[in-house]
């Protein structure tokens, strides 16, 4: 009998010898840079993402889509930048009183276009099984957007309907008792689509619903991180015991598939949607958080694992974005030749594995936000807004913040200043010139649309 037993386990190993790598792409979100153990923080306790960190390959320099959710994951969800997809915001991109905004804002598109081809499609077409579990927010119904299957994903962007705790009301979730945490049950099926889907090829994104509020947490967790030590970044104990289940949820994803013996042959990429939420975590030494397009609203954690593949302790510091997440997950699914669809990022698979990319390092980096986003706070320009309208680029080193209502320029060099405190536009204008020419054109090909007309009911800062 434990022949049979230790056979059947080892099942899914003998038959994935051949087969294509599973792929899991976990967004977690509205989670900071500093937010992992490893990472920086002093407060949270991740030690199975850092374990995952400790043996896999950690990107010091990637970036989201950008900063805030729903075009953040528009952008990883259609491998295009947001004047293709036109999704800028959440909701209306009149943000904020109307009396503040100058300008009148590029209308925005709440979804991804019905007709937009997602990664779901790609992996499906490549021979994947399909599953997105948790935060979806492109549109109503991932089943209709290129997935198979679909736990808990439609057009909410956050866990609004009751909740962490069942009963839920998302699509697909139906947890048995009441009161059960919503990242232990996401898990749990998660874990069971594994189970089912042990014996062929199976791509799994999993956008959790942590870290966005309404922040709550198991009263255990919260009672524990009240009695320890808090730093003057990470302080706050309900999102740090939220954390903590995070963190657990994942090592019971892993422990999974090396039950199965399918971690051999599965890649796990882990980043999030956007920088942390700037009151309840701190990004520093970034500045500001979620909403901003200074480093704290966009730079992210972001890892792969992938054993006996990825050199554990590996890491690398070329800049990607989750543009790039697209192309490189095709590219590991040998299935980039046939991909039709315009794609906007360049696939990381070489840097994986300790190579030179294909692509330029060097290459430009653009973030383009046509519209508004209220609720600022001291690490923005000003307290009415988050950002303004305004396009950034990187190159290098080197990052260019351009701004429409006033033309106002920023130039941060991000090896000496990583906190974005000292503008050198006035200093290096030939460099302002250089990147504005390389942003202009970026602009022109996408066309990129810029707001113009003032807005009657403004009223001044």
């Amino acid at each position: 009998m434990k022949y049979i037993l230790k056979l059947l386990l080892s099942l899914p190993a003998l038959l994935c010898a051949d087969q294509k790598p599973n792929i899991i792409l976990i967004n977690v979100d509205d989670m900071g840079w500093t937010d992992i153990g490893s990472l920086g923080s002093e407060y949270y306790q991740t030690p199975n993402l850092d374990r995952l960190i400790a043996n896999g390959i950690k990107f010091s320099n990637a970036y989201a889509g950008a900063a805030n959710c729903a075009p953040s994951r528009a952008c990883l969800i259609s491998g295009q930048s947001s004047p293709r997809h036109g999704v800028y915001t959440v909701g209306s991109s009149e943000r904020g009183k109307p009396e503040q905004r100058k300008l009148i804002p590029t209308p925005n598109q709440i979804f991804l276009p019905p007709n937009t081809r997602t990664i779901g499609h790609a992996m499906s077409d490549a021979g994947y099984e399909t599953i997105t579990l948790g935060k979806w927010h492109v549109g109503e119904d991932p089943l209709l957007q290129g997935f198979k299957y679909n736990v808990g994903g439609c057009h909410l962007g956050g866990p609004y309907n009751g909740g962490y705790h069942s009963p839920f009301k998302f699509p697909n979730c139906e947890a048995k008792e009441e009161g059960t945490y919503l990242t232990d049950y996401i898990t749990g099926r998660a874990i069971d689509f594994i189970k089912d889907n042990a014996q062929k090829p199976f791509f799994m994104y999993f956008p959790f619903y942590a870290m966005h509020s309404p922040l709550q947490a198991k009263k255990d967790k919260v009672a524990k991180f009240k009695n320890i030590k808090t730093s003057k970044a990470h302080n706050n104990a309900i999102y740090a015991a939220m954390l903590e289940s995070l963190d657990e949820n994942i090592g019971r994803l892993v422990k999974v598939l090396e039950e199965f013996k399918l971690d051999k042959n599965t890649l796990i990429i882990f980043t999030t949607d956007n920088g942390g939420v700037w009151k309840f975590s701190k990004n520093w030494p970034l500045r500001a958080g979620k909403g901003s397009y200074f480093e704290g609203g966009i730079r992210v954690p972001t890892f792969a694992y992938w054993p006996g593949k990825i050199k554990a302790g590996s890491s690398s510091d070329i800049p990607i974005t989750a543009l790039d997440m697209y192309p490189t997950l095709l590219d590991i699914a040998e299935s980039a030749k046939k991909e039709k669809k315009i794609l906007d990022g360049a696939s990381f698979k070489e840097l994986l594995f300790g190579q030179a990319p294909k692509f330029d390092p060097q290459r430009p980096l653009v973030w383009h936000f046509p519209i508004y986003l209220q609720a600022g706070y001291n690490e923005c320009h000003d307290m009415a807004f988050r950002t303004r309208p305004g396009s950034i680029i990187r190159i290098g080193d080197w990052k260019l913040h351009q701004y429409f209502e006033d033309g106002r320029f920023e130039l941060y060099n991000l090896k000496d200043d990583l906190s974005e405190q000292n503008n050198l536009a006035a200093k290096h204008p030939e460099k302002v010139e250089k990147l504005l020419a390389q942003l202009n054109k970026w602009r022109q090909d996408m066309k990129a649309p810029i707001p113009r007309e003032l807005n009657p009911q403004y009223k001044g800062q």
